[in-house]
């Protein structure tokens, strides 16, 4: 028997294809317009950094807040910062679900912790209603900090793309970058091959054109999403994807010198 020109034997692939894909449109919202037209409302501290003078930086990721009581990881990676901390990154899925009471607890606990906190927008933040509180809280989910010559880029890939107007900002704003520039954005690039894990970004070819554009223009690129940890080197830019801090406490401090940077990763 034949439906719709479906023969009967392919109509139960297509049905679970057809209710992937509504699953996924539920929670991934393409609405690559409307985020980049906001990726100038940056509301978040601004860096002084003295030119020529070493610092680091803590970089986390997947704190998934969801009440008070996670917020608390804030006071406790406060208990880790040492003097030449200058400021933290979270990679994305700072909330649970991205619902204005979670993001408020961000807000007011990382305000607490007495350096600048950037976060990145995870998938998770945007599953209430589609990073709507996210732009009314915290504003951009694109947004680029510089200071001296250190410059930072926040990219969103929370619904596993990046689109081409963001990309194009991107390749744009590399070419004014400092000699220090870091990327930070939320879903991986690479998988991990024992066993393998394919919730890598869907689409490969924004991962090839990005990784094309940091080659010889950036130190390093920071993720998070698989709660696990791989860290790999191409064209000399090193890629490091962390572990949940909710779960594991791991965090990497990134050291910067007039020689350089290197990095060390934590836990407890």
């Amino acid at each position: 028997m034949v439906i719709s020109g479906i023969p009967e034997k392919k109509i139960f692939p297509v049905l679970i294809c057809i209710l992937i894909l509504i699953s996924c449109n539920i929670q991934y919202y393409n609405d690559y317009d409307s985020r980049f037209a906001w990726h100038d409302d940056v509301r978040f501290p601004a860096l002084n950094l003295p030119p020529g003078e070493d610092y680091s930086f803590i970089v986390i990721s997947d704190t998934h807040i969801s009440n008070k009581s996670d917020a608390e990881i804030f006071a406790r990676i406060k208990t880790k910062l040492n003097t030449d901390d200058r400021f933290i990154v979270i990679t994305g899925d700072v909330t649970e679900d991205g619902s204005r009471e979670q993001l408020q607890l961000f807000l007011d606990a990382s305000a607490d912790i007495g350096i600048p906190c950037y976060p990145v927008i995870g998938n998770h933040d945007i599953y209430t209603d589609r990073g709507k509180h996210w732009k009314e809280l915290i504003g951009s989910t694109i947004y680029r900090i510089d200071s001296s010559d250190t410059s930072l880029f926040f990219l969103d890939n929370a619904n596993g793309a990046f689109g081409y107007e963001q990309l194009e900002w991107f390749e744009r704003g590399l070419k004014t970058a400092g000699k220090n520039t870091f990327v930070f954005t939320h879903e991986n690039f690479f998988i991990d091959s024992s066993p393998p894990d394919y919730e890598q970004i869907t689409d490969i070819r924004e991962r090839a054109k990005v990784m094309a554009l940091v080659k010889n223009r950036c130190v390093a690129v920071f993720m998070g999403h698989l709660h696990k940890r791989i860290i790999k080197k191409f064209d000399r830019v090193t890629y490091i994807m962390l572990e949940s801090y909710k779960s594991n406490w791991t965090f990497c401090r990134v050291y910067v010198s007039n020689f350089g940077f290197s990095w060390e990763i934590n836990g407890e």
